[in-house]
């Protein structure tokens, strides 16, 4: 190891990043999913390959090649579930990653470059599943497809050229359906390597912890092994009890029925529906029914649903509390879980018909989900009296245990047993 050590530091490297590497003594469960954030992305690459041994990207025999990975390949019907499963556990885990964030204010300096590659990632991980749902090519897929790509034709100017580039030609037909494939198998390796750059960034502004104060003095932290290796093994554990239930017992409830029908370009289903965990994004898209100025309902739509991820990016600027963490903002955690209530009323709202009074609600969603980033965290951060903030993270978890510290704010009785 030392002559190893000596030419390429690689022991040492994963020693100082995975083992003595200093973490705050208070963080809960919430922080265990960014480590099952990494599981799952290794679990999907790793079941990726070898579907892809066995998948033909040919719009002629796509569909079949699936089935004979679920009848004929050995245990194929596990791995495409994995596969198809993992995806939709990995949304989930990033969801509360993401939600996390914004709770406990991972995104305030100095990591605003941290927040930035995480919503790099989220980005990468929406267009590899987009593509990925394209590749069984049933009527689901395709129909998804058409109607997405579709959308690109709204920009003025470049709009049907943009299309083009990613149909391979005017319609979803073989092209469209190689060009998914390869995106779609190259993507995981990028998502990798931000990843890499994620948690460097991470180990170089060090972790937050739910208090929001940093580290203060060496009794605030501990070493990553054993203790968060520990926490984060035992939530890997329990996540993935849930991953097998759902794929031995209901592997395809997060699906859709039409998707196990060959694609028909001349039958379109009767209500098309993306994936679950792009229906929030869905919702916003189909909430502009009216035209904005010279911006018609289309283009505006489509502005709305990819700037409902680009105010992600500038969140470390729109939130003006000296604070960073939600425990301690009494006001701002109501208006939190509001938004959290408005995502989830999105996509419910997205999985419904744009009839009646769903388009009214989403437009009504989508008002407050925007409204919270541009309004709600610079105008609140200015007018808010936050609690009291304890005075390091020993003294917050000494007062939380209630036993061998001092109450919060009170000095500690000196010790005079020597």
């Amino acid at each position: 190891m030392q002559w190893l050590d000596a030419r390429l530091p690689l022991p040492r490297l994963m020693y100082d990043s995975f083992v003595a590497y200093p973490v705050p003594r208070n963080l809960n469960y919430a922080y265990t999913f960014g480590g099952i954030l990494a599981l799952f992305l290794g679990v999907q690459i790793l079941t990726g390959i070898v579907l892809a041994m066995h998948y033909a990207a040919n719009s002629a025999i796509a569909f079949d090649s699936v089935e004979k990975i679920m009848r004929d390949v050995n245990w194929g019907w596990m791995l495409r579930y994995m596969h198809a499963n993992g995806a939709s556990f990995f949304f989930i885990a990033v969801y509360v990653h993401i939600f996390r964030g914004l709770y406990y204010g991972s995104y305030k300096a100095p990591r605003e470059i941290l927040w930035i590659l995480g919503v790099i990632i989220f980005l990468l991980m929406m267009a590899t599943a987009f593509m990925g749902y394209v590749l069984p090519w049933g009527q689901m897929s395709f129909w998804g497809a058409t109607v997405i790509t579709g959308f690109f034709t709204a920009f003025p100017l470049i709009g049907d050229s943009i299309q083009q580039l990613l149909l391979g030609g005017f319609a979803v037909d073989n092209a469209t359906l190689n060009r998914f494939f390869s995106l779609h198998y190259l993507l995981p390796f990028m998502i990798a390597g931000v990843v890499i750059l994620h948690v460097w960034a991470l180990h170089v502004a060090g972790q937050t912890n739910p208090t929001g104060v940093e580290v203060k003095s060496s009794k605030d932290t501990v070493p990553f092994t054993p203790h968060a290796t520990i926490k984060d093994g035992f939530a890997m554990v329990v996540f993935l009890i849930l991953f097998a239930y759902m794929i031995f017992y209901l592997p395809n409830y997060l699906g859709h029925a039409d998707n196990y029908i060959e694609a028909n370009p001349l039958k379109t289903p009767s209500h098309i529906v993306p994936e679950w965990y792009f229906l929030p994004f869905y919702a916003m898209l189909r909430a502009i029914t009216f035209n904005i100025g010279p911006i018609d309902s289309k283009l505006g739509g489509v502005l709305v649903m990819f700037g409902s991820i680009i105010v992600l990016f500038f969140v470390p600027w729109l939130d003006t509390s000296r604070i960073r963490s939600t425990a301690f903002r009494p006001m701002y955690k109501i208006f939190f879980w509001i938004l959290v209530a408005d995502c989830i009323f999105l996509g419910w709202l997205g999985s419904k018909p744009a009839e009646g009074i769903y388009p009214a609600l989403a437009l009504a969603g989508t008002i407050y989900y925007f409204g919270h980033f541009l309004i709600v965290l610079p105008v609140l951060g200015l007018v808010e009296t936050p609690r009291r903030l304890p005075g390091s993270i020993t003294e917050a978890v000494l007062a939380k245990n209630g036993g061998g510290g001092a109450p919060v704010g009170a000095a500690a009785a000196p010790d005079t047993k020597g």
